[in-house]
């Protein structure tokens, strides 16, 4: 009993897991100990002071963000300061006229003037260019280097552009610009424009009331193209110190492109062709050492770095040696010349007359390479054995004999090489598969193809069954009669200039657009081929953006040639940063000569003619191909179609080329839709195998005529290096429906076989009115099949069915562009009834 009264008097222990709950909150103090019952040993977070993160007070945070500001502004007034200076290069002045009455040359001459009260060096110039000219200023303390570009020659005024530190735009007193010179502006622009002033002559001959109406209705014209530009006068030798004045201290206009790369405008040229190797086995190249000189602009020039001669390719350098400045600031002879600040000694005016010091030698072993492409090893694949069964599959492929039509007397090894129709009918649609990427294949109408063809047998037919020697009879007697009538033909003369195979070719383009406009990326099943023969390289995808499609899958041959980067934009980075931080090299500013190895002398013909030469140090990993993308939206000038991969010229940044661009929508996911034709509502990305170039850079697209002008079609920048950019075609598949039961349908004229029903059956359909469906089962034999959508189809409803292909861009890439004829404004033909001369 007593053992049993102890157990019963024993306390109930709560467990683990007893419920806690929540204390209240007295707000009185709690004691250390209390907070250490409560923690259970858990330490706290240790919290970082101010001191220990580094962080400063407002007050110093504001005098830091003033020293930099402090900086960037010194930097700025620093490099404006040395433009024209003794410490840095002549200003490069490029004269363009705009309009076809005004003479640009009237400017220079002025300019050259002894009322400015400079010292002009006529030598100095750019040799062999007209009007160009050299000026020192010793009250101003800048020198000028004048060039009057050539106009009609428009790759000359792109070049001179990029390179120019101002421009100076030359407007016509009443009209300002004509239809070219807006079409030059819209280039340059384009391009990237440098600092610029607008000049006019002839306001000084206007009477004094009608000055300032004529010249305040000019900037109102301007103002759209120029809003904060000031229009100058230049009719006296005032005017043009004003002018170079202002020249002299305005704001420049930064370049990405140029200022992170040491480029020149070449002032004089030699070059010397290569003797014949020591090796009498091989042949002499035809090659030579090109000898440019100029000052150094941008930034500091490398001498193991490769070089870009524009419109004629890459080049390496040899040597980079210091002849005499020939455009000193300093003209008398009274205050000899002192060194540069932060230039070299051996740099001074005072040199001896003729002597050439070597200031750097390019090492081989450091030097980049001219590589472009990459090699390909094409016995470097992977290697398997065939299994039994393959070898099985082979064998008895071999066995089977195939009956063909020989002629008589033919032996079997004879046999055998015989090619038979079908075989050679195979090819041919395979060597078409392969050029189905042209957004043309894929368009073909029948019915239109069978209406050129009309029209073409009723061309050959002659006149509807007159002789061809009745006809020139009726010619020369209605010819003879409007003669004597004193009447002129319109149609006659118009026709003229005409070419038929052009007109027949912008005819089909402007077909193809219209198809293209009216229904979407449609194509019709043929009916002599299986579809899925047909389209074998296509795929259906369930979604377009989510559907997982590897960028590496069945790459294409070229693919191998070009090169990639691992991540472009980090790349990129720190290329820039690395070029923005060197130091070595011949500095900005000084007048250097460099030995250009290996160049044709095509490069030296074309600056005797008189066409400027540009040389631009290029970035590393520049000379190495591989895939651009760019970003360009059509120009309002621009009305004919442009198809996709149509071959065009690029003016990117310094580089000018022929390539063959792929077209596709400037979307943000991994899979890009193409495009058939440039559109005009929307940005499009422009696909093509070309040299590096790292962003930022102006692009411009040209068309060339068969006459050889050049038309602007497109103006952009460049976008990315990207190999693994994933473009999709697309090809759509359209039926219709022939009986329909709510949900369910019989659709007729997608497929005309029931092979071809099957092989496609697990690709989704839609409709254009917004329905989702599948195919169920095929009915017959003749392409009828059941179908199930997600609602109630419509009689006027059309089925279609999206199938997709990667595209690639077509490897055309030629460095070598032909100059482009001047530019004329097509104009519109004139009323048939107004034509009448007597």
């Amino acid at each position: 009993m007593a053992a049993g009264g102890e157990q019963q008097q024993q306390a109930h222990r709560p467990g683990l897991y007893k419920q806690k709950n929540k204390q209240h909150k007295h707000g009185k103090h709690r004691t250390k100990g209390e907070i250490e019952r409560e923690n259970k040993g858990r330490v706290a977070v240790m919290a970082l002071s101010k001191k220990q993160r580094r962080e400063l007070k407002k007050l110093d945070r504001r005098h830091k963000a003033n020293q930099l500001r402090r900086n960037k502004k010194d930097m700025v007034l620093n490099e404006k300061r040395r433009l024209g200076s003794r410490d840095g290069p002549p200003h490069l002045v490029a004269v363009v006229s705009l309009h076809a009455a005004v003479d640009a040359g009237a400017v220079t001459q002025i300019l050259r003037g002894e009322g400015i009260g400079g010292v002009l060096h006529e030598d100095q110039g750019v040799k062999g260019a007209k009007d160009s000219f050299g000026l020192v200023l010793p009250r101003f303390k800048q020198r000028f280097t004048f060039y009057r570009s050539d106009t009609a020659d428009l790759h000359s005024l792109l070049d001179v552009a990029k390179v120019a530190d101002s421009l100076v735009f030359v407007l016509e007193s009443t009209e300002g610009w004509d239809s070219y010179g807006d079409y030059c502006l819209s280039c340059l622009f384009a391009q990237g424009l440098p600092s610029h002033a607008l000049v006019c002559q002839g306001i000084a001959d206007l009477p004094v009331k009608k000055r300032a109406e004529s010249r305040r209705a000019l900037s109102r014209l301007t103002e759209a193209r120029f809003p904060d530009a000031r229009l100058f006068p230049l009719d006296s030798d005032q005017d043009a110190v004003l002018l170079l004045r202002h020249l002299g201290a305005q704001k420049q206009r930064r370049l990405a492109f140029r200022s992170r790369r040491s480029h020149m405008l070449v002032q004089s040229a030699s070059y010397t062709l290569n003797s014949t190797l020591n090796d009498t086995d091989r042949p002499p190249t035809g090659l030579g050492t090109l000898r440019v000189s100029g000052y150094v602009r941008g930034c500091p020039l490398q001498v193991n770095r490769l070089v870009h001669i524009a419109g004629h390719g890459d080049f390496q350098l040899s040597q980079i040696s210091a002849p005499v400045d020939p455009l000193p600031i300093n003209t008398t002879s009274s205050h000899p010349a002192k060194p540069a600040r932060g230039g070299d000694v051996e740099m001074m005016d005072g040199s001896p007359e003729g002597e050439e010091r070597v200031l750097m030698k390019a090492d081989p072993a450091v030097r980049e390479s001219l590589q472009a492409e990459a090699e390909v090893d094409p016995m470097d694949g992977e290697q398997t054995w065939p299994t039994e069964s393959e070898l099985q599959e082979a064998e008895e492929a071999r066995k089977i004999k195939k009956v063909i039509k020989v002629p008589k007397g033919t032996s079997d090894y004879q046999a055998t090489w015989i090619v038979d129709e079908d075989d050679e009918e195979y090819e041919e649609e395979e060597e078409d598969e392969d050029d189905m990427d042209s957004c043309d294949d894929d368009d073909d109408d029948a019915d239109e193809i069978m209406e050129d063809g009309d029209v073409e047998n009723e061309s050959q037919d002659g006149d509807f069954g007159k002789n061809g020697e009745d006809v020139e009879e009726e010619e020369d007697e209605e010819q003879e009669e409007i003669s004597s009538t004193g009447r002129v033909r319109f149609d006659l003369k118009y026709d003229e200039g005409m070419d038929e195979t052009e007109e027949k070719d912008g005819l089909q383009r402007y077909r193809e657009a219209r198809t293209q406009e009216m229904f979407p990326d449609e194509v019709d099943t043929p009916l002599d081929i299986p579809a899925k023969t047909r389209f074998q390289r296509y795929r259906g995808l369930k979604s377009f953006r989510s559907s997982p499609w590897d960028p590496m899958e069945n790459l294409p041959l070229n693919y191998s040639r070009v090169f990639q980067f691992q991540n472009f934009e980090r790349t990129r980075r720190r290329i820039l940063a690395e070029a923005a931080a060197e130091e070595e090299g011949a500095m900005v500013g000084w007048y250097v000569t460099l030995h250009i190895e290996d160049v044709p002398p095509s490069v030296i013909e074309s600056f005797q003619a008189g066409k400027p030469l540009v040389v631009v140090s290029l970035l590393p990993h520049e000379q190495k191909m591989s895939v651009m993308h760019v970003l360009v939206r059509r120009h309002p000038s621009c009305t004919e179609p442009i198809p996709s991969k149509e071959e065009l010229i690029f003016q990117c940044g310094f580089r000018r080329f022929r390539a063959a661009g792929l077209f596709s929508q400037h979307t943000s996911g991994d899979k890009h839709k193409m495009e058939r034709f440039l559109r005009d509502d929307a940005p499009t990305v422009v696909s093509l195998y070309a040299p590096i170039t790292f962003p930022t850079a102006g692009v411009l697209l040209f068309k060339q005529r068969d006459n050889g002008m050049q038309d602007l079609v497109a103006t952009g920048s460049l976008l990315s290096c990207n190999p693994r950019r994933v473009v999709l075609k697309r090809i759509v598949l359209s039926g219709h429906p022939f009986k329909i039961n709510r949900r369910s349908a019989v659709v007729r004229y997608m497929f005309f076989n029931r092979d071809d029903i099957m092989w496609f059956k697990p690709v989704e359909l839609r409709t254009k009115w917004g329905r989702r469906g599948h195919i169920k089962d095929a009915l017959g034999t003749h392409g009828h099949m059941k179908c199930v959508f997600d609602s109630q189809l419509r009689s006027q409803d059309t089925v279609l069915m999206n199938l997709y292909k990667r595209a690639y861009p077509r490897w055309t890439y030629d460095p070598y562009v032909p100059p482009a004829l001047p530019w004329v404004k097509q104009e519109e033909p004139e009323n048939l009834h107004e034509i009448d001369m007597e």
